[in-house]
């Protein structure tokens, strides 16, 4: 699986678009996402296994309830699987949790972005819910994956954005607002 500091591969995918042109029927729901896009931005991507399953809309949900505050930081997010555009789209329109989704869905039903992260399920060939935090420049900074049968927490991929983004030291459990590590203090402090 690729991990912190290396790059995030190249990738060209269909998506459905977030909000409501993503629910606009196909030919107008659809666009193309590549590592470019929204280029200079950080980015989040998160898999799921399947669409149309019991925990993945409950992660996808929370990702979405949260976007506004992914966006005040300047972070764009992205939702993938190995299903197509059509199966994304059908899924939103007929999943309440997810038919407002602000976020695009990822269809890698090539499964060439899931292989080239590593991280696909061995038994079941499905992305496993791995979730990548990468800089604008591409390069991975946290790398985060669950089985099959545990859903994430996307309030802490935010909590770990934020501590990236200081580019500061910052201990167990830091929020942003908090103070972070400054060595120096606490070495003068000590003598």
């Amino acid at each position: 699986m690729l991990t912190v500091g290396d790059k995030f591969p190249a990738f060209k995918l269909t998506a459905v678009k977030g909000g409501k042109e993503g629910l606009l029927g196909p030919g107008k729901s659809f666009t193309e996402i590549t590592e470019t896009t929204d280029s200079g931005k950080w980015k989040v991507v998160f898999f799921w296994p399947k669409d149309f399953t019991f925990i993945c809309p409950t992660e996808i949900a929370a990702f979405g309830k949260l976007n506004g505050e992914f966006a005040d930081r300047d972070t764009v997010l992205y939702g993938a699987s190995t299903d197509s555009e059509f199966v994304h789209l059908n899924w939103r329109v007929y999943n309440e949790d997810i038919r407002n989704l602000e976020i695009p869905m990822l269809a890698d039903t090539k499964r060439e972005l899931s292989e080239a992260l590593g991280i696909l399920d061995k038994n079941e060939g499905v992305p496993l819910r791995a979730t990548f935090i990468v800089d604008p420049e591409g390069t991975i900074q946290w790398a985060a994956v669950n089985g099959l049968n545990v859903g994430r927490n996307p309030q802490e991929v935010l909590r770990v954005l934020d501590a990236l983004q200081t580019d500061e030291l910052c201990p167990c459990n830091w929020e942003k607002g908090k103070d972070v590590l400054k060595p120096q203090e606490l070495f003068e402090k000590a003598a």
